[in-house]
């Protein structure tokens, strides 16, 4: 079940779900607005002609940074990596579901391509996988509204939450990071 607004803040001020910085404005009827952040990570084109996922892709992506007045320029076609500017996480008892905004999606922008999901007992800042449908280039500014969390409750407490123990790539990220899809070749 979805949480309502009313449900969201409970959890909120239980500490079962945190959203940190958290500002009621943004509380939709169904789900907090999240905003775009300044960190980016794109595949190096230049000095890359193919991603092999037996192996570290970290090398593979330039980082690219930008603050109030400099926009990042998502081309046609174009994927990068970015990041949700709020640090989102939820208890063993909850899930996330990341969604792009309606307005964003208007304009031909994906937020991503599979991996809106917030694991209970993780809290990060949620990676962005954009890509642009548009047939023209989109600006991206650092703190725009990019998305919107629903949140769920779980029929019953995880026994495994989401962590570095059980194996799990991207416990508490700040940053965004390439694909860890190598280490399961690893195993």
């Amino acid at each position: 079940m979805i949480l309502s607004d009313k449900d969201i803040l409970r959890a909120l001020d239980h500490g079962d779900i945190t959203i940190d910085p958290f500002d009621k404005k943004y509380l939709q009827p169904a789900s907090v607005d999240l905003h775009l952040d300044k960190h980016f990570l794109v595949f190096d084109t230049k000095l890359n002609y193919v991603i092999d996922p037996k192996k570290p892709m970290d090398d593979m992506m330039k980082e690219i940074e930008i603050d109030e007045n400099q926009p990042f320029v998502l081309h046609p076609g174009e994927f990068a990596l970015g990041l949700i500017y709020e640090k989102t996480g939820v208890s063993a008892k909850y899930v996330g579901r990341l969604e792009g905004k309606s307005s964003v999606g208007r304009m031909g922008v994906l937020i991503h391509i599979t991996a809106g999901f917030l694991d209970p007992g993780n809290c990060l800042k949620m990676t962005l996988e954009l890509h642009n449908t548009a047939n023209i280039p989109i600006l991206l500014y650092y703190k725009m509204p990019i998305a919107q969390m629903a949140f769920e409750e779980l029929s019953s407490e995880c026994q495994k939450p989401y962590s570095k123990e059980m194996g799990s790539k991207y416990v508490g990220d700040t940053k965004p990071r390439a694909s860890q899809m190598w280490k399961n070749f690893s195993k």
